[in-house]
């Protein structure tokens, strides 16, 4: 029977910290040269991640003129923002009282078993590099009109798209489980369990209080009751849990979009366009667990480096919703250039994410018919759409 990522991620931590407990250190360390050569292939995989997702995103936004599309992107990067920077306030204010950072999640290398051997794939550029070059070819490729560097881009789009679905994601718990079999051996497991079960309550209360705020600005530009849109959002929200995919649940969406009162015309443009543009839930989950994870790990931040941060993820993730993990995969070059993230610490922001996947994916769709009711209030004529 086939099984989900989450479940195979939660198969692959609870086997890891049985086999620490359990296997001889020569076996294990079969599984910590996995990881190394793992680690690298990942590694050099991000920057092509990024040039993948980025520049057909911007491509296709920049080549799709119109006030309504520029106001649509604004509002959803705008409520991006949000998300990320009230997630940061929140961590910021809570969490430090809530994590110890005795048990720190980076594996002390007196502690951890090191690979049989090690083999170096360095990457082709850097996080950076990666990002200005996606803007560059998008915003080229839109301006151009250039059938023949679209369908490149497409077809970069759909290596890395495979990519990640065929190797990375069926690697993904064997690397999880590795990562947690090392934790274990060196005595870590048990912080970072009590870790996580902490970071997902607070998470799953801030997603919820992001949804009634955006409902409660809609209701301002609307008239509407916000918790009234909220309930006809509902089987959209649930329906995210279910499929844990933007796009999947865009049906369902745009006909409780329209049930909110949205004129049809609106919600079919800007329900799609949100599916892959506003990243509320994901952003949140994201800085949530990036700050937990440094405050485990003792590691110094400040403001200014999560505004950074932040203002970089709402752009870096755009387009990756129709991948498993795709928010995450793409973060994770910010992670390691901007916060200073390790390979282990990848991987638990990796298996903290996909944890609560559904719940991110749920909040991005539900809010984006708060979205959808903010640009039918602006644009109330049918022909502002073109």
């Amino acid at each position: 029977m086939k099984t989900n990522l989450l479940t195979r991620i939660l198969i692959a931590i609870i086997l890891g910290i049985g086999a620490g407990i359990i296997l001889p250190h020569t076996i294990a360390r079969v599984f910590v040269t996995f990881n190394s050569f793992f680690s690298e292939f990942l590694g050099f995989a991000i920057p092509l991640i990024i040039l993948g997702f980025v520049t057909p995103s911007i491509a296709d936004i920049g080549s799709r003129a119109g006030k309504v599309l520029f106001a649509t992107v604004c509002i959803a990067y705008s409520m991006t923002l949000f998300a990320g920077f009230c997630s940061y306030f929140v961590s910021d204010t809570f969490f430090p009282s809530l994590i110890s950072t005795q048990a720190g999640t980076r594996i002390a290398e007196d502690a951890s078993l090191a690979p049989y051997f090690t083999i170096t794939i360095p990457p082709l550029m850097n996080v950076m590099t990666a990002l200005i070059l996606a803007f560059t070819l998008g915003i080229g490729c839109a301006k151009l009109s250039s059938d023949y560097l679209r369908n490149a881009i497409t077809d970069f789009h759909g290596i890395i798209n495979m990519v990640i679905t065929k190797i990375i994601i069926p690697l993904l718990p064997i690397y999880i489980f590795g990562i947690f079999l090392n934790m274990t051996i060196s005595g870590q497991v048990g912080g970072i369990i009590t870790t996580f079960a902490k970071i997902i309550a607070v998470i799953f209360a801030l997603h919820i209080g992001i949804l009634i705020f955006q409902y409660c600005i809609a209701s301002f530009f609307s008239g509407k009751n916000p918790f009234k849109s909220l309930a006809t959002m509902m089987p959209a929200y649930f329906t995210a849990l279910g499929t844990q995919s933007s796009a999947a649940t865009i049906p369902v969406t745009l006909r409780q979009t329209i049930k909110t009162g949205v004129n049809e015309d609106i919600a079919g443009f800007v329900i799609p366009l949100c599916a892959t543009i506003h990243m509320s839930g994901s952003t949140l989950k994201i800085v949530a667990c990036a700050l937990a994870l440094m405050l485990t790990n003792n590691i110094a931040y400040n403001f200014s480096i999560f505004a950074g941060f932040i203002c970089m993820l709402g752009i870096t993730i755009v387009a990756a919703p129709g991948v498993p993990g795709g928010a995450i995969m793409a973060s994770l070059g910010l992670l390691s250039s901007i916060l200073g993230f390790s390979d282990a610490d990848n991987a638990l922001m990796i298996s903290l994410y996909i944890a609560m996947d559904s719940f991110g994916t749920a909040c991005n769709v539900t809010g984006d018919g708060a979205i959808a009711q903010i640009i039918n209030r602006i644009f109330k004529k049918n022909n502002m759409l073109h």
